[in-house]
């Protein structure tokens, strides 16, 4: 078993680590949560929903292995094709799609009965995408004609997400910044690319599903005219959570928040396991960033170190947001917590997330061996 391991599990091995530390906490946390749920939908069977999630940790890390085993540089290739996919699936769930939550961000796919959400290929796609080419063009970064064409990109894909789903555009608008900045893109070209998210968030707003929603919440969150009631129960679950907790199971706002299984999961983690549980799962995440970029520097090619960096970012990005709206310091989004929160196919896009710099990792390890075979 062990010898298995050491020969097929490759990479960096904090990040193997923090992924199997944050699956285990998911497992124990979701169980608990879904305990309504179970008895809501499924006749008070409690671990439908336990062994439901426990099959999709399992084919997440499935997904984790075989993305780790594939040469990140065919990503490359891949991507373009997902892009083109992605759009016309965006569209046809902006249209059609599955409504849950007041908001059609998913699609059934029929044989499997699975909820289907596009945006997740589509970030994945467009992340990997701005790495290539940004790398491809690492000195003519300065000719704004090489920009265009990633910036339209950016613009297209960003707009469609946040006709169902403003906060993830801005996550992913914020990373595809980000990924340039260190790029060494201009920053007057950066001001440029801001000019195009705003442009597509002001007609989300206008003509989105959630503009309304998004304008009004952001109203309550600044002028303190109203908390939310699933922001309230949180707020109860994590004032009353102590140092640590009231114990694995013991949750009783679990009964009374919405999406306690999944947008708000962390209020229930702080619940069961107190402000200490909470902290760690913050510090796994900032660690699991610092593998990330650690990868990035030692990355002797451009297009590994950039994807590293920006799915990275993403990935962390999207926590903290999470995170920050369960105690307070951002309004209410619909973000889920990366590897914690109950999904379904996004679970298995966070294993292909992690696999692909789980890949750039691997290929850093054997490009520093064969370096120092050759005496370099």
């Amino acid at each position: 078993m062990f010898t298995w391991i050491r020969y097929n599990i490759k990479g960096d091995r904090w990040i193997w680590l923090i992924a199997v530390i944050l699956s285990i906490i998911s497992l124990l946390s979701v169980y608990s949560a879904t305990g309504s749920l179970a008895y809501q939908k499924m006749g008070g069977n409690t671990e439908y929903y336990l062994f439901k999630h426990l099959l999709l940790i399992i084919l997440s890390f499935i997904a984790m292995w075989f993305a780790h085993k594939l040469d990140y540089k065919y990503y490359s290739k891949i991507s373009i094709i997902a892009m083109y996919i992605s759009l016309p699936l965006l569209f046809v769930t902006y249209q059609f799609g599955l409504n849950i939550n007041e908001a059609s961000r998913w699609i059934n796919i029929p044989i499997i009965n699975q909820a289907f959400q596009p945006s997740d290929l589509a970030k994945l796609s467009l992340i990997i995408y701005l790495s290539s080419v940004l790398s491809k063009n690492q000195y003519d970064l300065d000719n704004i004609k090489s920009l265009i064409k990633p910036f339209l990109w950016i613009g297209i894909i960003c707009l469609f997400i946040a006709l169902t789903n403003l906060s993830t555009s801005i996550i992913l608008g914020l990373t595809s910044m980000l990924l340039m900045f260190i790029a060494r893109v201009k920053i007057k070209y950066l001001a440029v690319l801001v000019l195009f998210i705003a442009f597509g968030a002001t007609i989300a707003l206008i003509t989105g599903q959630r503009g309304k929603t998004a304008i009004s919440r952001t109203e309550d969150f600044i002028y303190k005219k109203n908390i939310p009631f699933q922001l309230e129960q949180a707020y109860i679950a994590v004032s009353t959570g102590g140092l640590f907790g009231k114990g694995p199971g013991k949750s009783n706002q679990k009964n009374f928040l919405p999406q306690s299984y999944s947008d708000f999961i962390y209020a229930i983690i702080i619940e069961e396991y107190g402000l200490f549980m909470g902290i760690s799962v913050l510090l796994l995440y900032l660690i699991l960033l610092y593998r990330g970029l650690y990868i990035f520097l030692k990355s002797e090619r451009p297009f590994g170190g950039l994807l590293s960096a920006g799915l990275s970012f993403y990935l962390v990005i999207q926590a903290i947001t999470n995170m920050s709206v369960v105690v307070g310091l951002l309004p209410v989004t619909g973000i889920t917590l990366p590897l914690i929160s109950m999904g379904g196919t996004s679970q298995l896009f966070t294993g292909i997330t992690l696999g692909i710099i789980l890949s750039i990792s691997r290929h850093n390890s054997m490009e520093e061996e064969n370096n120092y075979s050759y005496g370099y």
